[in-house]
C-alpha cells in the first residue's frame, strides 16, 4: 500500500514502488536465488581480495594497495542496491521511503565517483611503472597512494552531495512508480512534479566527471602500450600486457556502461535497454572484478596459495 500524504488538495508522495521486480510466483525466486549467488561471489571474492593483498608483504605495492581499496569500495558499492532488489523480489512490499532512495542514489554515486578516481589513479600508477620504471619508487610513495586515495573519497562523497540536497527539496505527487532496479537520478526525477530543467547542469556535471576520468585512463594506457610495444624482452611485454589487460578490462566495462548511462543527456532507452545497462555496472562489473584480478592474475593466486598454506615455498623466502 502506497503511503501518501495530503496537502493542498495535492498528494504527495512519501515512498517510491520499484515496479520492475516480478513477484514470486512470476519467478521473482529464481531472479533471487541467482543475485543472492551473485551477491554472495562479490563480497566473498572481494572480501578475499582484500584479506590477501593485506596479509602478503609481497602484495604491499602501490598496485595491489590500489587493488585493495576497489574491493573495499567495491562491497559497499553493491551492498547499497544488491540487498534492496533482494528483498524486491521476495517481498510483496516492492517500495523504499523518500529518505531511503536519496540515501540510496547518494552513496551509490559517491562510491560510484570514488571508484572511478581510483581506476584513474591504478592508470597513472601503471603509466609511471611502466614508462617511467627507474623514479618509480620514489614517484608512487606510500604516502601518496593514501593521499590519492583519501582525495578519491572526498571527490566522490562531496561531489553528489548538493544533487541530492537538491533532489531531497523537489515535491513527489501522483506517480510513485521508479522504473528501474535501484534509485537514480532520471527515474527519481521524472516522479517530480515541478519544474526540473537544472538537471541539464546535473548532466553536464556528471559529463565533466566521467570525460576527464576516461580521458586520463585513456591516454595513460595508450602511452603504455606505445612503451610496452617497444620492450624487447617478448617476456617483458608478455607480462606488462597481462597486467594491463586486465585493468583495462575492468576500466571499459565500468566506464564503458557508466557512460552509455550518463552521458546520454535528453537521449531516451527503452525500459529494457535502461534496466540491462543499469544491471551491467551494478552487478556484471562488480562479479567480474574479483575474478580478473584474482583468478586470471599470477601474484594474486601465488598469495592466496600461501595464505592458505597449499602452495609449496619456493627458496625458503616467505614472500
Amino acid at each position: 500500500v502506497t503511503q501518501m500524504m495530503t496537502s493542498e488538495n495535492q498528494t504527495r508522495v512519501t515512498e517510491f514502488l520499484f515496479s520492475m521486480f516480478p513477484h514470486l510466483h512470476e519467478g521473482g525466486l529464481l531472479f533471487f536465488i541467482l543475485l543472492l549467488l551473485i551477491y554472495g561471489f562479490i563480497i566473498t571474492g572481494n572480501l578475499m581480495i582484500f584479506i590477501v593483498t593485506q596479509l602478503d608483504v609481497a602484495l604491499h605495492t602501490p598496485m595491489y594497495f590500489f587493488i585493495r581499496v576497489l574491493s573495499f569500495l567495491e562491497i559497499w558499492y553493491t551492498t547499497t542496491t544488491i540487498p534492496k532488489m533482494l528483498s524486491c523480489l521476495v517481498s510483496e512490499q516492492k517500495t523504499i521511503s523518500l529518505a531511503g532512495c536519496l540515501l540510496q542514489m547518494y552513496f551509490f554515486h559517491s562510491l560510484g565517483i570514488t571508484e572511478g578516481c581510483v581506476l584513474t589513479a591504478m592508470a597513472i600508477d601503471r603509466y609511471i611503472a611502466i614508462c617511467n620504471p627507474l623514479r618509480y619508487p620514489t614517484i608512487m610513495t606510500p604516502k601518496l597512494c593514501i593521499h590519492l586515495t583519501a582525495g578519491s573519497c572526498l571527490c566522490g562523497f562531496l561531489l553528489v552531495l548538493p544533487e541530492i540536497a537538491w533532489i531531497g527539496t523537489l515535491p513527489f505527487c501522483d506517480s510513485n512508480q521508479i522504473q528501474q532496479i535501484f534509485c537514480d537520478f532520471t527515474p527519481v526525477l521524472s516522479l517530480a512534479c515541478t519544474d526540473t530543467s537544472l538537471v541539464v547542469i546535473v548532466d553536464a556535471i556528471h559529463a565533466v566527471e566521467i570525460l576527464a576520468s576516461f580521458l586520463v585512463i585513456a591516454l595513460s594506457y595508450l602511452r603504455i602500450i606505445v612503451v610496452i610495444l617497444q620492450m624487447p624482452s617478448a617476456e617483458g611485454r608478455h607480462k606488462a600486457f597481462s597486467t594491463c589487460a586486465a585493468h583495462l578490462a575492468v576500466f571499459l566495462l565500468f566506464f564503458g556502461s557508466v557512460a552509455i548511462m550518463y552521458l546520454r543527456f535528453s537521449a531516451t532507452y527503452s525500459v529494457f535497454w535502461d534496466t540491462a545497462i543499469a544491471v551491467t555496472f551494478v552487478i556484471l562489473a562488480p562479479f567480474l572484478n574479483p575474478i580478473i584480478y584474482s583468478l586470471r592474475n599470477k601474484d594474486m593466486k601465488d598469495a592466496i596459495g600461501r595464505l592458505f598454506g597449499y602452495q609449496k615455498r619456493t627458496g625458503g623466502v616467505e614472500r
